[in-house]
């Protein structure tokens, strides 16, 4: 028993910060500056503002704060929670609240001393405050905005965005320094695709997932979408961002038809388009938790098979 406890809590302390979705992060982090960053910054003479050892420690400030907010998170829904998920539960009935608050504290401040330190030692500005606004950020969204009308989707999905857009803002220099080179335009426009491609499938994803929390919500005073407009009216605004987003991928493979990108082209079609309207056309038909959480998780399935494609501009570079 005495050795069984303490892997129990390893286990359940894993689940609780969502470990695949911090790993998520990392690769997210690492295949835009391997693949994309650093590619076309070494075609217009430049080196990375971060050495390895330094965007390290940015990939792993960026988890630590994703822990922490899952923590708090977990922390204050935990009435929602015991009615939406109550085989998932960790805090109090594995981890402690009190403890689930510590780890919480813990995590944020390293995660913020790294953003400092990392000004302190590189080119970069402003990159501690950046992270204790995350951090603030993911606190204010657990004790309140995740209970109102778009507010928490649109944070969350800010958020998301910002895992990519803070690589480039890594490099903020060279925009600065060097805004006639051809290359920071192309680092721009990447980046603005990736981040917009991030936040609005986030928006499409926190939307499902509200109407996959509806009843745990509801008992708890939340208002979410689906509880003041209904479903009818909640997959209507999900199945506009899905238009929105299918039609500039398409617009994106025109784009690539002239490049010549071929496999990027087979690859898209295959494992994002297809599946987005795929999940499209299972929205409408979509009634219990079960079945909306099937869709979040095919959400959230084209989002790594999204990321996943900057390891083409490696190939085509």
């Amino acid at each position: 028993m005495q050795q069984t406890l303490p892997l129990k809590l390893i286990t359940a302390f894993f689940r609780l910060v969502r470990w695949p979705n911090l790993l998520f992060i990392a690769i997210t982090q690492l295949l835009f500056m391997y693949c994309v960053l650093q590619p076309l910054l070494a075609v217009a003479g430049k080196k990375p503002s971060l050495n390895p050892l330094h965007f390290s420690l940015l990939v792993f400030s960026s988890m630590l704060i994703a822990a922490a907010g899952y923590i708090i998170n977990d922390y204050f829904d935990l009435n929602i929670d015991r009615i939406n998920k109550p085989d998932k539960l960790i805090v109090q009935k594995i981890i402690k609240r009190r403890s689930a608050i510590v780890w919480h504290l813990v995590l944020s401040m390293i995660g913020v001393m790294i953003g400092f330190y990392l000004d302190f030692a590189t080119h970069v500005t402003l990159l501690g405050f950046s992270n204790l606004a995350c951090v603030f950020l993911l606190f204010i969204y657990s004790i309140s905005l995740k209970k109102k009308l778009l507010s928490g989707n649109i944070i969350i999905s800010l958020l998301t965005a910002w895992t990519v857009l803070v690589v480039t803002w890594c490099e903020a220099r060279f925009f600065f320094f060097n805004p006639a080179d051809v290359n920071i335009y192309k680092i721009i426009r990447v980046t603005f695709l990736y981040t917009g491609f991030a936040f609005v499938i986030s928006l499409i994803r926190e939307a499902v997932k509200d109407m996959e929390d509806v009843e745990g919500d509801r008992r708890y005073g939340c208002k979410t979408m689906p509880i003041l407009w209904g479903f009818n009216a909640s997959k209507i605004y999900v199945a506009v961002w899905f238009v929105i987003l299918i039609l500039t991928l398409v617009v994106l493979m025109i784009y690539m038809l002239q490049l010549h990108w071929w496999i990027a082209i087979l690859y898209s079609t295959a494992f994002i388009i297809l599946p987005l309207l795929r999940t499209f056309q299972q929205l409408f038909t979509a009634k219990t938790p079960e079945d909306f959480h099937k869709l979040s998780s095919m959400v959230k399935l084209v989002m790594f098979t999204g990321i996943l494609s900057m390891i083409f501009f490696r190939i085509y570079s």
